[in-house]
């Protein structure tokens, strides 16, 4: 898969469905909910120095700035699902497991498009430090990462 396209956001049909749960839920739950806030402080008077209706304005602007976010990634989303079968090369959609070479930890991860990354619960973007270094690799290849904490060393021990 060509990944070089920067306007495309490479994602899974799953996370793709979630951006769009989720442009739904800012622009029939969370927009009404804000509208009410801000009318709400507007009751109380003098704007100028109205701490509720501030926050609520600011609200506002975060949650269209996100809505706006969401749609263009969902507009230029390219949906990829990891090849079927064993495969001993890192690409997008694939799960790999890394061994710290000089601590010994493994780690699980897998490798997606920068959309759904989420690191705490092993996704991590093929954009990312470590996804970058790993995505073309195969199993048994040492890895140098060089992250913001220092340079990092990793043996690939398999690839699902």
């Amino acid at each position: 898969m060509n990944t070089e396209n920067d306007s495309a956001v490479y994602i899974t049909a799953e996370g793709l469905q979630k951006l769009k749960e989720e442009v739904e839920w800012r622009e029939k739950v969370r927009r009404p909910e804000i509208a009410k806030q801000i009318e709400a402080a507007r009751k109380e008077g003098d704007l100028s120095e109205n701490a509720g209706y501030d926050e609520a304005k600011y609200q506002a602007g975060m949650n269209e700035g996100r809505v706006q976010d969401l749609q263009a990634k969902i507009k230029h989303a390219v949906i990829f699902e990891a090849n079927d079968g064993p495969t001993d090369t890192v690409e997008l959609g694939r799960t790999v497991t890394i061994k710290d070479v000089e601590y010994g930890d493994e780690e699980v991860y897998t490798i997606v498009g920068a959309a759904e990354a989420d690191p705490g619960n092993g996704m991590i973007s093929y954009k990312s430090p470590i996804g970058g270094a790993l995505v073309g690799k195969q199993i048994g290849a040492k890895v140098q990462v060089d992250t913001p904490g220092g340079q990092l060393e990793f043996d690939i021990i398999s690839i699902k």
